[in-house]
């Protein structure tokens, strides 16, 4: 069987408009639901693929051509339609919804000289990420759509009866709103799915007198400590540890948010730590709408939300005690300490708090970001190296 070859291709304004996440991953590579886009993909359209991302990005994110390839928006979910358009294309084709490129079938050069030859309009909108404010709002959607996959191809391991279920354990179809890997541990936790399902991934530990309300997902090897109080829709990516209370979180993987402490309506990057007794707002005392720190625009915008709390890019990290604005926008290598509620956006390589904030040199970074990575047995690369580089080259003109 001949393997279509897939590219999942980055544009310019989406991957500023997804700073601080985009500095340090293609869009596709975006947890979003219990999937990153790309592994949606790979679930429900086998291929081999690859990435058209920026050129800073690419050594880690490699683009792989043949003759003719699928060009597919990073940004956007696989469906049934969808799927079922891709495969209606022939050479020189391509589907486009109103006028946003989705997909193309064709040569590197045809795509990259924007020749999209015959237009194929979709008909309904795919499910996308085109703010970064999409990823909490949307993410009950694409938790349960990746729910489905998963439980359409294996079975659950038992839920040991030490448990407590809150709702009606199955969908109308029959399939179980619960859904535990191999290698989990939950004993003496509340679970409530009157509101969706509850995945638990391989290894993952939810410790006793947790309370968990649906939609949520725990990705593999995580850590959820004991009377931890989570809502949905959250997710928890690889690796992840939290306690306290969550609502509406999303954690990309390798972050920690061990303790007591508020954080709810937040997007949470990789290799992040917020300390003991960090609170975020996710609410203006006022009920007025929020403003978010928009990169491209470098000013915050009008956002249409009631409720947003910490975008926190990664390697970021809070001290205990800290407290953040409603809407704080934190990039890629910041360390906030310190009482008081710091500024609500805070550009990269920094590090202070309410008195200011000063640059963090590149050294003094890897240096962190080694000794953070080592606990977890991983390893800074020279291409990983070469990457933070680059951003910290940029952080000037992002500011």
């Amino acid at each position: 069987m001949i393997m279509k070859n897939i590219i999942l291709f980055d544009t310019e304004s989406l991957h500023l408009e997804l700073l601080p996440l985009t500095f340090t991953r293609p869009i596709s590579d975006i947890r979003f639901g219990i999937f990153t886009i790309r592994e949606k993909w790979e679930q429900m359209y086998p291929g081999n693929y690859s990435y058209k991302t920026n050129d800073y990005l690419a050594k880690k994110y490699p683009l792989q051509t043949d003759d003719n390839n699928y060009f597919i928006a990073g940004n956007i979910c696989p469906d049934k339609e969808l799927i079922q358009e891709l495969d209606k294309l022939s050479e020189q084709e391509s589907l486009f919804y109103n006028d946003e490129l989705i997909a193309f079938y064709g040569t590197l050069d045809a795509f990259q000289e924007n020749d999209f030859g015959v237009v194929h309009p979709l008909k309904n909108e795919p499910l996308s990420l085109r703010k970064l404010y999409d990823i909490f709002i949307n993410n009950n959607i694409a938790l349960e759509r990746d729910y489905k996959i998963i439980t359409s191809k294996k079975q659950s391991a038992p839920l040991p009866a030490s448990n407590r279920v809150i709702g009606n354990p199955n969908f109308e179809d029959g399939t179980p709103k619960i859904f535990i890997e191999p290698g989990a541990s939950i004993e003496c936790v509340t679970l409530n799915v009157t509101q969706g399902p509850i995945y638990i991934g391989k290894d993952t530990e939810i410790m006793e007198n947790s309370s968990i309300r649906a939609p949520f997902a725990a990705c593999e090897h995580v850590v959820v400590n004991m009377g931890t109080k989570i809502y949905g829709a959250t997710t928890l990516g690889p690796y992840c540890k939290v306690g306290g209370e969550l609502n509406n979180v999303i954690m990309q993987a390798y972050s920690n948010k061990g303790h007591d402490g508020f954080l709810g309506n937040a997007v949470i990057g990789e290799w992040c730590n917020l300390g003991a007794g960090t609170n975020a707002s996710n609410l203006k005392n006022d009920y007025s709408e929020i403003k978010l720190w928009n990169y491209p625009s470098r000013r915050f915008l009008r956002t249409g939300l009631q409720f947003c709390g910490l975008i926190m890019g990664d390697h970021s990290k809070a001290g205990i005690n800290c407290m953040f604005n409603t809407a704080t926008v934190l990039g890629v290598g910041v360390n906030v300490h310190g009482s008081g509620f710091p500024r609500n956006f805070v550009a990269s390589f920094s590090e202070g708090g309410t008195a200011g904030f000063s640059d963090v040199p590149l050294s003094k970074f890897f240096s962190i970001a080694e000794r953070m990575m080592a606990r977890r047995g991983k390893v800074l690369t020279e291409v990983d190296r070469a990457i933070f580089e680059a951003i910290h080259d940029e952080t000037e003109n992002l500011k």
